[in-house]
């Protein structure tokens, strides 16, 4: 019994601790966005600055509406997504950057053609219903739709976060790893093996629902450890 109970009580504590990190683990699903009453087809984690994209691609009238979340430095900061038509990384850039103005949130449209020139302007494609918010938690979320080339399956997307605003100018952010990392591609569609081409899948489905997921995960979790519990009282 005592040979068994070691190894058992082990077992038992390890997958505890992994369905327990599990549940508490950060997800698309998890971001409740509270603008109006807009849903979006597909999520993804961006890979640096804690932040997360939210999207749906129209293909029909080539159309891209995203929903852009990270948390600024400090409260007087900003947060920026953009598209890069030309090439990947930040010059050429046409971004869309929010901050609070007076104790409301705004959003800006910047045509980055240098490092040196990040001047309020007019993109390089048709933008539509920008608004911004600002959580309680921290985090702010821009709301916008774009047009994109016909035909896209794939865009060069660049985002960022900085601590303030000088005059209507966004003040330089950091040059850490995470800043300069903060750039990558955005999947549209997905090839098949037919060579067709179909909307990008779901990462996690973006939702305002009232929690039944995760009241329905929890209720999993504790399913299997009460299986595991008794597993290792019959051991």
């Amino acid at each position: 019994m005592g040979y068994l109970f070691c190894p058992s009580l082990i077992l038992f504590v390890s997958l505890l601790v992994i369905l327990i990190s599990s549940t508490h683990s950060l997800d698309c699903s998890s971001l409740k966005l509270s603008g109006g009453e807009k849903q979006y087809a597909n999520c993804t984690e961006l890979p640096t600055l804690n932040s997360t994209l939210h999207f749906t691609y129209n293909a029909t009238n080539s159309s891209l509406a995203i929903a852009f979340s990270a948390a600024p430095p400090n409260a007087s900061g900003w947060i920026a997504w953009a598209i890069n038509p030309t090439a990947k990384g930040m010059v050429g850039s046409q971004a869309l950057l929010a901050f609070k103005n007076k104790g409301s949130m705004v959003v800006k449209t910047y045509n980055i053609s240098s490092y040196s020139s990040i001047v309020e302007g007019k993109l390089s494609f048709e933008v539509w219903n920008l608004e911004a918010e600002a959580g309680d938690d921290g985090n702010m979320v821009i709301y916008g739709s774009l047009k994109v080339p016909a035909s896209a399956e794939k865009l060069n997307q660049v985002w960022q976060v900085g601590p303030g605003v000088t005059n209507g100018h966004p003040m330089k952010h950091e040059f850490a790893k995470a800043n300069l990392g903060s750039l990558g591609e955005l999947k549209l569609v997905e090839k098949v093996s037919s060579g067709a081409s179909s909307p990008a899948p779901a990462p996690q489905v973006a939702n305002n629902d009232s929690g039944d997921g995760s009241k329905l995960r929890e209720i999993n979790v504790g399913s299997w450890i009460l299986g595991l519990v008794s597993l290792l009282v019959l051991m």
